[in-house]
């Protein structure tokens, strides 16, 4: 580990401009003076070195980390293990660049004065708990089901040219049945005829297309198992299901508590009413913002309720005789359900002691 100076008794702050190879960092005084910038590897020497030089040159008050969900997660980690207040920063916008120029450095700098000027207060999702292996899982099993959706319509299209003998022995079947009956097909070694080569090519797909739905499965039944340790009460509740209950607690992260309000938590989901009023016009319009697919996530509980939950359906009847359309009514159901999964997000885990595990 790289000796660096003894520190001094004056307040700093850090920012981090995050790449895949190296981080460069800067320091800058609490009462705005760029002190010094410098770079560092992107390993655990590299991190331990940053935060040893960064220390080097005052008391770190906060350090602004770009990219805390991307190349910045593991420094992220590392700063917060060292007791290090981490503000996730977001980069300078264009018109921001085009003004003042772009480098690594300029960034690095541009990270420590958000912080400084209070720009930026988000604090990053920890990613060391059940939250952040069910994202990792969330990752694989969406990849997969697109996948399998890709693998399904190339048999399909392949099946449209084949030969009409193939064709029409496989007429009619849908999936599950397409791709056992695919599977049963025998061509020979001459692959040089082409429906003995079709009949290659649809046995690959449709063993592709099962390993494909085995992955899915065994992700989900995982996914299932990491939310009932992290939240049981999520699939309890109504409407909420494997995949929306992975999706928000992926949302919120290990650290939940970051979150100072359940208006904060519907911010972050896109679903808080956002002000859209001019003259004598008062009124509210929808979120574009925050996360989109924890914001679907919560769209698929509002149409569940809609179509099952008595309450949900009377309340939608009311709405309409008030005049509003069908989608301020889903916007203001989003709002509600947001309100109500946050109480049960951000409960605090029970330890599991000897006596409650042998219940």
């Amino acid at each position: 580990m790289t000796e660096f100076k003894k520190p001094k008794a004056r307040r700093i702050v850090g920012g981090v401009d995050t790449h895949a190879d190296t981080h460069h960092a800067a320091v800058v005084l609490m009462n705005g003076r760029r002190v010094a910038d410098r770079e560092f590897q992107a390993t655990r020497a590299g991190y331990a070195n940053l935060l040893q030089w960064m220390r080097s040159f005052g008391r770190l008050h906060a350090v602004g980390v770009e990219g805390t969900g991307s190349y910045g997660a593991a420094l992220a980690r590392h700063l917060s293990s060292a007791k290090v207040k981490v503000i996730e920063v977001n980069r300078p916008d264009r018109q921001q660049r085009r003004a003042k120029g772009k480098s690594d450095p300029l960034d690095a700098y541009s990270a420590a004065e958000a912080v400084l000027a209070e720009r930026a207060g988000a604090v990053p999702k920890s990613g060391n708990g059940v939250a952040e292996s069910i994202r990792v899982l969330h990752v694989v099993r969406a990849g997969a089901v697109k996948a399998r959706t890709a693998c399904i319509n190339e048999l399909q299209a392949l099946i449209v040219t084949a030969p009409a003998e193939l064709r029409e022995q496989l007429a009619g079947l849908k999936k599950a049945r397409l791709v056992d009956a695919c599977l049963r097909l025998r061509p020979s070694a001459d692959l040089a005829d082409p429906a003995q080569s079709v009949k290659a090519a649809l046995r690959y797909l449709a063993a592709r297309y099962r390993a494909l739905s085995a992955e899915i499965d065994a992700t989900y039944n995982q996914w299932k198992a990491l939310i009932e340790q992290a939240r049981p009460e999520l699939l309890t509740t109504l409407g909420v299901g494997v995949e929306t209950a992975a999706q928000l607690l992926t949302t919120c992260g290990d650290n939940p508590d970051r979150l100072r309000s359940e208006g904060s938590f519907a911010a972050l989901c896109g679903v808080s009413p956002v002000p859209a009023s001019s003259g004598k016009t008062r009124r509210h319009r929808l979120n574009r913002g925050g996360d989109r697919q924890a914001n679907r996530a919560l769209y698929v509980i509002v149409l569940s309720r809609m179509s099952c939950d008595p309450s949900t359906r009377a309340y939608v009847e009311r709405r309409t005789t008030d005049g509003l359309s069908k989608r301020e009514i889903i916007r203001c159901l989003k709002r509600y359900v947001a309100r109500q999964l946050y109480k049960i997000i951000i409960r605090p885990q029970a330890p599991v002691t000897e006596s409650s595990a042998l219940a």
